[in-house]
């Protein structure tokens, strides 16, 4: 009997123990929840726009009495992986970016730690919406029956554009006999201004080609030009093969560019960082490139005299169409204690008041397109052509690897003088039908294994 009531005491001492425990845990937890809803924080890896970021969150703090608190990642390389880590974990911040392709942007919205915001982009009659540039949120919305299966919706808000066009040097133009206030703007425009700059010595294009992103981007660019876009989709869908007359042309474009002497030295291995010192010291007359370059350009040589164009047109047929969409963008953990503050901060921040300041400080393109009155004029030559931007990752389908990679090294192979036009379209359509018929054959296996 003595035994039993020692086990009853140990079991009423074991059961305070046990409450005792869970209470302080439970006010533990509501205590670090309670400082974590204090402020919300922002994890990013803009490492040239920190003490940009740091003072709208002190401007904020004083206007709106909450606190921001950015936090710094850098490199990129090293941010990607704590943003993956912290997914697996449930440790994601209020605010945070992703820098992955869409597919993985789905994954991470499939998984929850992505908050959907639809509605708040349409409250007030979209107000926010109708702020921002459109091709800059389509890069963070996902359709109806989208391939990836995510709800659709709107996911990320963009904080800044970008666009890649053609930049030309007023000063080398002027030395070679061209009007520096009318930039070329046909293919053959282009030609001439080239020989007239060959004939002074003068090197043409300059741009990054050892990143063959940049390649398939500028080759892009012409094929919308010259055939439009529904024969680009219905290449991408095997409608229309590689051998076409309109994709030999294309090719072509880069064959005369090589007879013409019109690409810089090396520009088939060359980095895109070497190409913006070149053009940024005046070694070269034109440079393919992003709107980024204009914070580059101006650490390089602030006195550059520059503008940006649409790549001259080589056809009437069809409007050019360069890559384009959000810069940099930020989404809403969808498991925050802080959602409705996060959400409120990012439309603060997308106002036209911090988006000059922003594109002022930083020298990206706002998102706000009721900011660009009061932007550097080269931004706003950037910025004008934001309707005529396009992306890989809004147009719902897209091509095989193996055959992109063809695509790229190949026209490198016709720069060089290997390949001719019409061998690299064979190559290409070779490629395309040998990954049509893989992608049949894994489609039928899995179907028998149904």
């Amino acid at each position: 009997m003595n035994g039993f009531n020692k086990r009853i005491r140990a079991f009423f001492i074991l059961s305070s123990l046990v409450v005792f425990l869970s209470v302080f845990l439970v006010s533990c937890s509501s205590q670090e929840q309670a400082s974590t809803e204090e402020a919300v924080t922002i994890w990013h890896w803009m490492s040239d726009r920190e003490n940009a970021f740091l003072e709208l969150a002190e401007k904020y703090e004083v206007e709106k009495g909450i606190k921001i608190n950015f936090e710094l990642y850098a490199p990129s390389d090293a941010y990607t992986q704590k943003i993956r880590a912290a997914a697996q974990t449930n440790t994601l911040p209020d605010v945070f970016g992703i820098l992955a392709e869409k597919r993985d942007f789905a994954s991470f919205i499939k998984a929850g730690h992505v908050y959907n915001l639809t509605k708040d982009m349409e409250e007030d009659d979209s107000r926010w919406r109708k702020k921002l540039f459109s091709k800059a949120l389509a890069v963070n919305m996902f359709l109806e029956d989208n391939s990836f299966d995510v709800e659709p919706g709107i996911y990320g808000v963009p904080i800044d554009v970008t666009n890649i066009q053609m930049l030309y040097n007023k000063d080398l133009l002027e030395q070679a006999g061209w009007d520096p206030d009318n930039p070329p703007r046909t293919w053959n425009q282009f030609l001439q201004a080239n020989r007239m700059l060959k004939e002074r010595g003068i090197q043409g294009l300059a741009s990054g080609w050892g990143e063959i992103w940049m390649i398939d981007c500028m080759a892009s660019n012409y094929a919308f030009n010259i055939m439009g876009e529904d024969k680009v989709m219905d290449t991408l869908r095997g409608k229309v093969p590689y051998t076409d007359p309109d994709w030999i042309r294309l090719f072509d474009l880069f064959r005369q560019m090589r007879d013409e002497g019109l690409l810089v030295k090396g520009i088939v291995t060359m980095v895109n960082k070497t190409a913006e010192q070149l053009f940024a010291n005046s070694k070269a007359a034109f440079a393919f490139n992003g709107s980024w370059c204009v914070n580059v350009y101006h650490g390089m040589n602030p006195d550059l005299d520059y503008g940006a164009m649409l790549p001259p047109r080589a056809s009437d047929n069809f409007p050019m169409m360069v890559w384009g969409g959000a810069g940099s963008s930020f989404m809403v953990n969808n498991k925050s204690l802080n959602i409705k503050k996060a959400v409120e901060f990012l439309k603060w921040f997308t106002d036209q008041e911090q988006q000059v300041f922003l594109a002022r400080e930083t020298k990206n393109l706002p998102s706000n397109r009721h900011s660009l009155k009061d932007i550097p004029e080269v931004l706003s030559q950037f910025a004008d052509d934001m309707d005529n931007t396009t992306h890989p990752s809004i147009w719902g389908i897209s091509e095989f690897p193996i055959v992109i990679e063809k695509f790229n090294k190949g026209i490198q192979s016709i720069i060089i003088g290997e390949k001719t036009p019409e061998e690299l379209a064979n190559e290409v359509q070779a490629a395309k039908v040998k990954e049509m018929k893989r992608a049949e054959m894994f489609r039928r296996r899995r179907e028998e294994g149904k």
